[in-house]
C-alpha cells in the first residue's frame, strides 16, 4: 500500500485510537472490581491479583509472537483474529464461576489482546512516513496513556452499579465495536511482496539482529524507561497524594486530570510541529522536559516542598510520554520497514515489561513515604535521556 494513498481522517484516527485503548481498558477497568470478585468467588485478594499478573504475562508473550506473524501473513488477518479471541475471552471472563477459570482465561485474553498493541504501530508505519507516523502515533499514544487513568473510574462505576461481571461485558461490546471498525476502515497495509516467510530461525535471527543494534536498544529502552516512570506514579501516586499529602479523595481526580491536560497540550504541540522540526528534535525536547521534571521531583522531595513541589513535575513528566513514545518508535520503525511488526513486538514487550518491573519495585517499597515514587520517576527520566543521547541519537 502506498503511503500517499492514505489520508489521516478523524474517523481513521478514532478507529486507531480505539484499537490502542483496548489493552489499557482490559488491564485497568477491573481493578476496582477486584474486592468484589474475591468476595463473590470466596478467595483472598492475592488470588484475584494473580489474574492481573497472568494477563500481563500473556500480553508480553503474545507481543513477541504476533509481530512476526503480522510480518508474514499481513496485518489485517492477525489483528482480526486477535480481536475475535479477545472478545471470546471477555465473554468467558464474564461467565467465569471460579478464580482458576478466570486466571486461565485472562492469560489467553492477554495473549490475544497483544495483537492490537503490536499491529497498530506496524499498520501506522505502513501507512505513513516517519514524521507523519510520529504525528499520528502521538495521538494514539495519548489515548493509550489516558485510558489507564480513565479506565479505573469507568470500571468502578460499572462494578458499583451493575456488578463486577458488567466490566467484562463492557469489554465484550467494546471489542466487538472495535473489531467491526477495523473490518470496515483498516485495509491490509503490507504488500505481499514485502512479507517475510514465517520461519522460527528467521524470527529469532530478526530479534537477535534488532537486539544487537545499539541504536535500536537505545531507542527502545529510552521509550521503555520513560513509560516505566508512569507506572511508578500509577502504583504509588494515589497513596502519595492522599495518604502523605492529605488530598481528599474527591479532589484526587482533579489532580489526576491535570496530568491529562498536560499530556493533551504536549501531544498537540508534537502533532503540529513534528513535520517541521523532525522526530529527533521533538524527542530531544521531550526528553529534556522529562529530565527536568525528574530533577524537580527529586529537589522537591529533598527540600520537603510538599504537594505543590510534586504535582507540577508529575504533570510535566506525564505530559511528555506520547511525544517520547511516538518519536522514538518513528525513528525505530523507519529503519526497519520490513520488520515493523517484529520491531514493535520487541519495543512493546520491553515497554510493558519494564513498566511491570518498576511498578513491582515501587509496590515492594515502603508505602508511607513519597521517596520510592520520586526516586523511580527521577531514575527513569535519567536513564531514558542517557540511553537516547549515548545510543539512540544515531538513528
Amino acid at each position: 500500500m502506498s503511503n500517499k494513498q492514505v489520508q489521516l481522517t478523524f474517523v481513521l484516527l478514532l478507529v486507531l485510537g480505539s484499537i490502542g485503548a483496548l489493552t489499557p481498558f482490559a488491564i485497568d477497568m477491573y481493578l476496582p472490581a477486584m474486592p468484589a470478585i474475591a468476595k463473590d468467588m470466596g478467595v483472598d485478594a492475592g488470588a484475584v491479583q494473580i489474574t492481573l499478573t497472568i494477563y500481563t504475562a500473556g500480553f508480553a508473550i503474545g507481543q513477541l509472537i504476533h509481530g512476526p506473524l503480522a510480518d508474514s501473513f499481513g496485518r489485517r488477518p492477525v489483528l482480526l483474529f486477535g480481536m475475535f479471541f479477545f472478545t471470546v475471552g471477555s465473554i468467558v471472563c464474564a461467565l467465569a464461576t471460579d478464580v482458576e477459570m478466570l486466571t486461565y482465561v485472562r492469560a489467553a485474553q492477554g495473549f490475544a489482546g497483544a495483537a492490537a498493541a503490536v499491529i497498530i504501530q506496524a499498520v501506522v508505519r505502513d501507512m505513513f512516513e516517519r514524521e507523519e507516523f510520529a504525528r499520528t502515533m502521538s495521538f494514539i499514544i495519548l489515548v493509550i496513556t489516558v485510558a489507564p487513568l480513565v479506565a479505573p473510574m469507568v470500571g468502578g462505576y460499572f462494578s458499583t452499579w451493575f456488578g463486577w461481571r458488567s466490566v467484562f461485558w463492557f469489554l465484550t461490546i467494546f471489542a466487538v465495536l472495535v473489531g467491526l471498525a477495523v473490518f470496515w476502515k483498516i485495509p491490509e497495509t503490507l504488500d505481499k511482496e514485502k512479507r517475510q516467510p514465517l520461519r522460527l530461525k528467521t524470527t529469532l535471527r530478526n530479534y537477535l539482529r534488532l537486539s544487537m543494534n545499539p541504536v535500536v536498544i537505545g531507542l527502545v529502552l529510552s521509550g521503555a524507561f520513560s513509560f516505566a516512570g508512569m507506572f511508578a506514579f500509577l502504583t504509588a501516586g494515589s497513596f502519595v497524594y492522599m495518604d502523605i499529602y492529605g488530598v481528599p479523595a474527591t479532589q484526587f481526580g482533579y489532580l489526576f486530570g491535570l496530568n491529562i491536560v498536560c499530556l493533551i497540550i504536549m501531544t498537540s504541540i508534537n502533532g503540529r510541529v513534528v513535520k517541521r522540526f523532525g522526530s529527533h528534535t521533538m524527542l530531544r525536547f521531550a526528553l529534556t522536559v522529562q529530565l527536568l521534571a525528574g530533577l524537580g521531583l527529586f529537589v522537591g522531595w529533598v527540600l520537603d516542598l510538599g504537594l505543590w513541589g510534586t504535582v507540577p513535575f508529575v504533570m510535566c513528566y506525564v505530559g511528555t510520554l506520547s511525544t517520547i513514545g511516538s518519536n522514538s518508535m518513528a525513528l525505530l520503525l523507519s529503519g526497519y520497514p520490513d520488520m515493523a511488526g517484529t520491531a514493535s513486538s520487541l519495543a512493546g514487550t520491553l515497554r510493558f515489561g519494564m513498566g511491570s518491573v518498576i511498578g513491582s519495585i515501587v509496590a515492594a517499597m515502603p508505602g508511607d513515604a513519597a521517596w520510592p515514587m520520586v526516586m523511580m520517576m527521577s531514575l527513569c527520566a535519567l536513564l531514558s535521556a542517557v540511553l537516547y543521547w549515548t545510543l539512540g541519537k544515531n538513528a
